[in-house]
């Protein structure tokens, strides 16, 4: 009998031990179920990721561009003589094939040389002609009218006259000139003989 039950006992325990095993067992599967979820929760920021960055045409498109001194063709139009003067017209033609614009004044000046020297004062601007953006297609043409007072008009000693060999000319806005031949009279001294105008649509 005493036997008999302690067989019992020993198997009651084994039973028992596998069944706790067997819970161990069970339980060991929650890790392997929770490292499923956050394997497909990155799905999320992927997506955004992959989405590209797109730019409004306001922010990325330019405006048009000014006519560099490479882009023109500068060349002496028409003249007007008049009493103690001339006007001469400049033109400015676009020859680079795109688009472009010019706005506001011409710098310009008598030299002499080459190599070249400037002859007094720099051509003053002249509000007659207002400031307005003039757009060139390919081919087209704006100008500006330039004024030369005659250096003979004001006393040798004031004005020191000087034969110039060339108009030095910056179109608006560039830091390169260019030269055109021009025989004028300059004042050596600081009299004003040079008046500029605004650019401007060619007639």
């Amino acid at each position: 009998m005493l036997r008999a039950g302690r067989f019992a006992l020993t198997a009651a325990t084994l039973i028992c031990t596998a069944a706790v095993a067997g819970c161990a067992s069970s339980g060991s599967s929650e890790p392997a179920a929770s490292d499923s979820t956050p394997a497909a929760s990155p799905s999320t920021p992927a997506a955004s990721s992959n989405t590209p960055a797109v730019a409004t045409p306001s922010s990325s498109a330019p405006g048009t561009p000014a006519c560099a001194t490479s882009a023109l063709q500068v060349k002496l139009g028409s003249s007007d003589g008049y009493a103690g003067g001339v006007y001469v017209t400049i033109d400015f033609t676009n020859t680079s094939g795109s688009t472009c614009t010019l706005f506001g004044y011409p710098g310009v000046s008598l030299v002499t040389g080459p190599p070249y020297k400037q002859i007094g004062l720099a051509a003053k601007r002249s509000t007659s002609t207002p400031k307005k953006l003039v757009t060139l297609a390919a081919g087209a043409t704006a100008n500006a009218q330039l004024q030369i007072v005659d250096a003979l008009n004001f006393p040798s000693a004031s004005c020191g006259p000087t034969k110039a060999t060339a108009l030095k000319i910056y179109p608006p806005n560039q830091t390169e000139p260019v030269y055109l031949p021009n025989t004028s009279t300059g004042c050596s001294k600081p009299v004003q003989i040079l008046y500029i105008g605004a650019v401007r649509p060619a007639s």
